[in-house]
């Protein structure tokens, strides 16, 4: 029996090598300190409230300081969104 032949695929040749576009990376370095921040003044602001039974760190807000506290700590999960 006769052999067919053999198609001989042309040799990828890669395209014209365009220009590098410089990815311009963001220096990040603000995120870690920015978040371990608001972790920390979020943690004290309710350690301070419980601590002195309510009359600091801010006596007119009562109850609504844990509020306060804890938007410091999601404030630190938001910012820890940008982190790379």
């Amino acid at each position: 029996m006769p052999k067919s032949r053999i198609r001989k695929k042309a040799d990828y040749t890669p395209p014209p090598a365009k220009q590098a576009t410089a990815i311009k990376l963001t220096n990040r370095a603000w995120v870690a300190p920015v978040m371990l921040a608001m972790f920390v003044i979020g943690l004290a602001w309710i350690v301070v409230f419980y601590v002195t039974d309510g009359t600091l760190p801010i006596d007119s807000l009562d109850n609504w300081n844990i509020v306060v506290g804890f938007g410091f700590i999601a404030a630190g999960f938001g910012v820890s969104t940008q982190w790379k």
